[in-house]
């Protein structure tokens, strides 16, 4: 997709998501059921205690695909390109280093999703995250009124309250939490246990993410399944 031009409502975002070439990259579109580089359908397992099929827990993290957000979904601002921010994107994952982050299953809220499984590993992945929103902030258009307004009505505390009206989204910086979904909100609380409890069986073999590159997702229109644009990749520093 390297020559995709998107339409003017389009909203992009840097996420994590595995290599390609990783068994983590396999596992996690299979379970969602579509591979959001390859825009292919995806057989997805089926944990054997759960009642209903699978992919009717799984329609919300679908559409975003197999990811972990670093920035949230945003729009252009007036007079940037595209290549703008790739360019700009691309520059700053060239100066982050690669490190593993080991995860673990868990319930957040209703939901379950992977997390990271020591505070260092949520440390280093917060401190990217942070790194990458500073970065490429000027690039971003401010969130309109009515967002604002809608978000400001959810609970939230004082700190993302004030995080949402400068940055435009609550949960950055010190309210970051990393995170992979792995399912939409579930009201039973035995379903959520059941994927809980079929991740943990699968993590000791696909071992720590890989944290070796960002990537730039796609949302061409409204309500739109988002799509892997292009992969950038991290560099080691040198020494000195």
């Amino acid at each position: 997709m390297s020559g995709a031009v998107w339409g003017a409502g389009a909203r992009f975002a840097v996420y994590y998501a595995p290599s390609r070439e990783s068994a983590w990259w396999r596992a996690g579109s299979a379970w969602l059921g579509r591979d959001a580089e390859s825009g292919e359908r995806c057989v997805s397992p089926q944990p054997e205690a759960l009642a209903r099929p699978l992919a009717d827990l799984t329609e919300a993290p679908r559409r975003y695909g197999w990811h972990g957000t670093l920035v949230a979904p945003f729009r252009l601002a007036e007079g940037v390109t595209q290549q703008d921010l790739l360019e700009a994107a691309r520059k700053w994952a060239g100066a982050q280093s690669p490190f593993a982050l080991p995860v673990e299953a868990a319930t957040l809220g209703d939901f379950v999703a992977l997390r990271p499984a020591d505070p260092d590993g949520e440390a280093n992945i917060r401190h990217v995250a942070s790194s990458a929103l500073q970065t490429l902030d000027a690039l971003r258009a401010r969130p309109s009124a009515a967002d604002v307004a809608r978000r400001l009505a959810t609970p939230l505390s004082e700190r993302q309250r004030a995080l949402l009206i400068e940055w435009g989204y609550p949960y950055v910086f010190d309210e970051f939490r990393f995170h992979m979904t792995l399912s939409s909100s579930l009201a039973d609380a035995d379903e959520r246990a059941t994927l809980v409890a079929w991740w943990q069986a699968q993590t000791p073999a696909l071992g720590p993410l890989a944290l070796d590159h960002a990537a730039l997702f796609v949302e061409p229109a409204p309500g739109e399944p988002f799509v892997l644009w292009q992969r950038m990749p991290f560099q080691i520093r040198e020494v000195k």
